[in-house]
């Protein structure tokens, strides 16, 4: 074989060498992009198949439940000093230098029976603008259904008693699944782009939510405890700090 020739096959056998370094250090050099998946939720006019999903959900919830002898009743204060970073106020948007401060009440019960659900937590909070009732149903076994959480609202101008006594309705309800997105139906106002939706057909879901929401007050001692907890932080409150005496002025002798 020519010496030009042995050259040339040389050439070529030590670039078939190189080329998986090469591919391999340009896959390096170039990370892989992180897939972004994002899931809005249609609160306003959920699908048929998610509506029968949420009628689903609330007909198995047992409205006079047996409980077992162990409970949970906690109150508290939470301050919030600033906003979360993913609030971003609008044009027109203004946000008080003044921490908000909310008083909640938490009662806690076990299902005693081997039902669907395990256990409920009824929350009750008043930031003193808004008064917000939570009623929280964790699955025992959760496959598809992790848990149902109902919810309603109040201006905080009543008091709680006025609120629990008129058994607000729900306002939203919300189905945590495993392993997919939630579905969720709420009640949805006008904006100033466009009337409110209408809602009508699912009248019957915030009815059948509401009626929970009502029964589980009765079997909770909602009415009576609530009240009664908030008392006992308003009780507990630190007085406003009393003003500081201003220091006396000399007095010149007159002579």
């Amino acid at each position: 074989m020519p010496a030009g020739a042995a050259a040339s096959l040389l050439a070529v056998f030590f670039l078939f060498l190189a080329l998986p370094g090469v591919a391999q250090q340009s896959s390096e050099q170039a990370p892989a992009q992180p897939q972004v998946k994002v899931n809005v939720l249609n609160v306003c006019t959920p699908s048929a198949e998610e509506q029968k999903e949420i009628a689903s959900a609330l007909a198995r919830i047992l409205r006079n439940p047996l409980f077992g002898a162990d409970f949970e009743v906690s109150r508290g204060r939470s301050s919030l000093t600033e906003a979360p970073n993913f609030l971003r106020p609008g044009q027109h948007a203004e946000i008080s230098d003044e921490s908000s401060v909310a008083s909640y009440v938490r009662i806690r019960r076990e299902f005693a029976v081997q039902a669907m659900f395990s256990s409920v937590q009824y929350s009750f909070s008043n930031d003193g603008e808004n008064m917000v009732e939570t009623l929280v149903l964790h699955v025992r076994d959760p496959k598809d259904l992790i848990q149902v959480s109902l919810e309603d609202s109040a201006s905080a101008i009543s008091t709680a008693e006025t609120m629990l006594g008129s058994n607000t309705p729900v306002s939203r309800i919300r189905l945590e699944r495993f392993g997919k997105s939630s579905v969720a139906l709420a009640r949805c106002a006008g904006t100033e782009t466009g009337p409110a939706p209408d809602q009508s057909a699912y009248e019957p879901l915030f009815r059948s939510a509401s009626e929970v929401l009502i029964a589980y007050r009765g079997v909770l001692g909602v009415r009576k405890i609530v009240p009664e907890e908030l008392a006992k932080i308003a009780g507990t409150a630190s007085p406003k700090t009393a003003a500081k005496p201003q220091p006396a002025k000399p007095v010149d002798d007159k002579k």
